[in-house]
């Protein structure tokens, strides 16, 4: 059963900072590439990074790049991301996947977890 639990959201003034979890059961995250997804009310999800396999590769949307960092455990079976500077357009629901190789350093999303939220208000 593979499963994926997001931890570490709630709220937070802006300029603040959370680190999100990505725990992963079922299988070992050590082989898979990891992307962290969001999607605020009334708009549709986008991919907001992604970090490789072996080669230490990472992704960023432009809107993130700089205050969001992407990382791994792998002896925890669990990747991270850490978010700073949060402004309230930030604000959304967060979900990690991974699958199959996307061809590139983010993967297919085949598999999902349940999302945790991040609000940014003062």
């Amino acid at each position: 059963q593979v499963q994926l639990v997001e931890s570490g959201g709630g709220l937070v003034q802006p300029g603040g900072s959370l680190r999100l979890s990505c725990a992963a059961s079922g299988f070992t995250l050590d082989y898979y590439a990891i992307a962290w997804f969001r999607q605020a009310p009334g708009k549709e999800r986008e991919g907001i990074s992604c970090i490789g396999i072996s080669d230490g590769s990472t992704y960023y949307l432009d809107s993130v790049k700089g205050r969001f960092t992407i990382s791994r455990d792998n002896a925890k079976n669990t990747v991270y991301l850490q978010m700073n500077s949060l402004k309230p357009e930030d604000t959304a629901v967060y979900y990690c996947a991974t699958g199959r190789s996307g061809g590139q350093v983010c993967p297919l999303a085949d598999y999902w977890g349940q999302g945790t939220q991040v609000t940014v208000s003062s």
